[in-house]
């Protein structure tokens, strides 16, 4: 399909959301589709509308198929599990470089160090571990076939592993190289730039 790319600049010191973002959609989340007139909120919403109604089932596996289960489950793994540890990561980061008073530094810095050891440092290491082991023996997320599950998942993968500390994953390393040698991908890099990864 056609489409046009729209980019809306968050607020350069709160990263809240622009009011002409908000105008189209009350939370003012990206990414927004409008399709059609209607305005699609919410990665795997997307993904799963634009699947059902312009895919012709070719980036959805058969239902009541193993691959559907895991199609299903990753589709919401993506971002009720795995972002949850990688957006505290990144507002730890910003609270660790935050302007505050000299004498606090070592406090914050403290805390923010805290929270990666206890929590996201961990849980991203256990979750890119465990996504490994999924794709010793298969392609794609779901088997042999590329879905949509791959491309909600393409994210916070990327995302994890930029982050380094990540160990020994190079089945997960070999999948993001197939993500990206896609040619839907490049065409993607190429009309909207590559990827952000956050903090």
């Amino acid at each position: 399909m056609d489409y046009e790319i729209v980019t809306y600049r968050r607020h350069p010191k709160t990263s809240r959301a622009p009011d002409s973002l908000r105008a189209i959609h009350p939370l003012g989340r990206a990414p927004l589709v409008e399709l059609d007139g209607r305005v699609l909120a919410e990665s795997g919403a997307i993904l799963e509308t634009l699947s059902e109604e312009l895919g012709d089932g070719a980036l959805v596996p058969a239902r009541g198929t193993e691959a559907f289960q895991r199609f299903r489950f990753f589709m919401h793994f993506a971002e009720g599990s795995m972002m949850a540890p990688l957006m505290v990561q990144l507002v730890a980061s910003r609270v660790r470089s935050a302007p505050v008073p000299f004498f606090l530094k070592p406090v914050v810095k403290g805390i923010a160090a805290k929270i990666h050891g206890g929590y996201s440092g961990p849980e991203t290491a256990r979750q890119l571990a465990f996504l490994d082991a999924e794709l010793a023996d298969r392609a794609w997320i779901t088997g042999d076939d590329f879905s949509a599950a791959d491309i909600q998942m393409s994210y916070p993968i990327e995302a994890a592993l930029s982050r380094g500390e990540h160990g020994d994953v190079g089945h997960l390393r070999a999948y993001v190289e197939r993500l990206r040698a896609r040619p839907a991908y490049a065409r993607a890099v190429d009309k909207g730039g590559p990827v952000l990864l956050g903090g």
